[in-house]
């Protein structure tokens, strides 16, 4: 009989497949996605010698009459939700299982509505990853599974009415009427990243506080897989404290399919969801791109964003089609339309320049081996049992 609850490694164990029927891929995000710029500003301080091109850009914009606005501007993933799902699908078909794909852009559920109109995905979950402001300096990400197809927009707007006006007790209430939908799944996901940078200690009493009023509402916490070893123990070891279940999550972005998915022999994301919060089962496997260094991976990541693609739809081919930005008169539009003469200034394209040359095979290959964490490997994160 197989273990309720179990943790495998697709490079340790290729058949660990074996006696289940469904690949389950949460957590993952299209270019209906709006992600902030604070990946290029997390460059600049890691890598000093492209700041001053960063400043270069800055100085350059306020000539225009367009000053950098980090807070409004933001960029889109590459993958519109068709080529998200068949990518999620795909890797999944490989292992000789029934791919079951749960697309959680952030804080809205245009790319599953969307796709209810292809037949292919017509039974794709209504799902979302709720930013949830907590603590007045800090927001949790949650996901939301499986809502009910008919109320799923009213949903939306009683979250973003509470992310407008947060109030503590209020979150409470949502989740708890969240957790009273018998088919709704409630994931905290990364619950270990300090993403907003308030400080690991302060981090970690905000989460503390958290759970302390909405355990009961939490179904399963996330391993991520683009989060690295370490917080990735940290959240088993969370898990433990809090006896909840461990859960997948890719939180991919870019072109890379997920890094972990959950095993399952459920037939519809409804039995999953079934499986995970009353039976307690749930089998996570780390897929081989995972064993890659992290660095590297964070890298590719970025890459991908700022990658063109010549062959995917109109919008989503070139990167400044896919960054927005206010324009002169506080109108979002696209970086490419803010260009005089439609040319991105030669400044910026150093800098573009710049980090695809990182990702060119002698610079690349030459950062991996620097950022190889193979002894890690050894380790992974601990005994497969949960």
């Amino acid at each position: 009989m197989k273990e309720l609850r179990r943790i495998s490694y697709l490079w340790k164990d290729p058949h660990a497949g074996k006696g289940y029927s469904t690949g389950v891929s949460l957590h993952s995000h299209t270019n209906q996605s709006k992600e902030t710029l604070d990946f290029l500003a997390n460059l600049g301080a890691q890598y000093q010698w492209m700041r001053p091109l960063m400043r270069a850009g800055e100085r350059r914009s306020r000539n225009y009459n367009v000053p950098v606005n980090y807070a409004a501007a933001y960029w889109t993933p590459p993958l519109t939700p068709r080529l998200a799902f068949d990518l999620e699908s795909r890797q999944i078909e490989k292992l000789g299982l029934m791919p079951l794909v749960s697309l959680t852009d952030h804080d809205n559920i245009h790319a599953p509505m969307l796709l209810r109109t292809v037949a292919s995905a017509r039974h794709i979950p209504v799902s979302v990853e709720w930013s949830a402001p907590f603590g007045g300096d800090q927001a949790f990400h949650l996901g939301i599974h499986n809502l009910p197809s008919e109320s799923g927009a009213a949903w939306m707007k009683v979250f973003e009415e509470y992310t407008a006006n947060p109030e503590e007790g209020k979150l409470t209430e949502i989740l708890s009427a969240l957790h009273d939908l018998p088919n709704v799944l409630i994931v905290f996901n990364h619950p270990m990243w300090d993403l907003y940078l308030i400080g690991e200690a302060k981090h970690n009493q905000r989460v503390h506080d958290f759970m302390t009023v909405n355990h009961e509402f939490i179904h399963a916490l996330e391993l991520n897989g683009l989060r690295h070893w370490q917080e990735n123990r940290a959240v088993k070891t969370m898990a433990k404290q809090w006896n909840k279940l461990l859960i997948s999550g890719g939180d991919r972005h870019g072109t890379e399919p997920n890094a972990n998915v959950n095993l399952s022999n459920a037939l519809t994301f409804t039995e999953f969801v079934h499986e995970v919060r009353y039976e307690g089962r749930s089998h996570v496997l780390f897929m081989p791109q995972y064993a890659q260094p992290w660095k590297h991976r964070i890298l590719e990541s970025t890459l991908d964003a700022v990658r063109d693609y010549p062959e995917f739809p109109q919008g989503s081919r070139y990167w400044d089609e896919r960054v927005f930005h206010p324009d002169s008169n506080g109108v979002i539009r696209p970086l490419r339309e803010l260009w005089p003469g439609g040319e991105a200034p030669a400044c910026l394209s150093m800098v573009i320049k710049a980090v695809r040359l990182m990702g060119s095979r002698p610079v690349a290959g030459g950062l991996r081996m620097a950022w190889n964490e193979s002894r890690e490997l050894k380790f992974a994160l601990g005994e497969e049992m949960m």
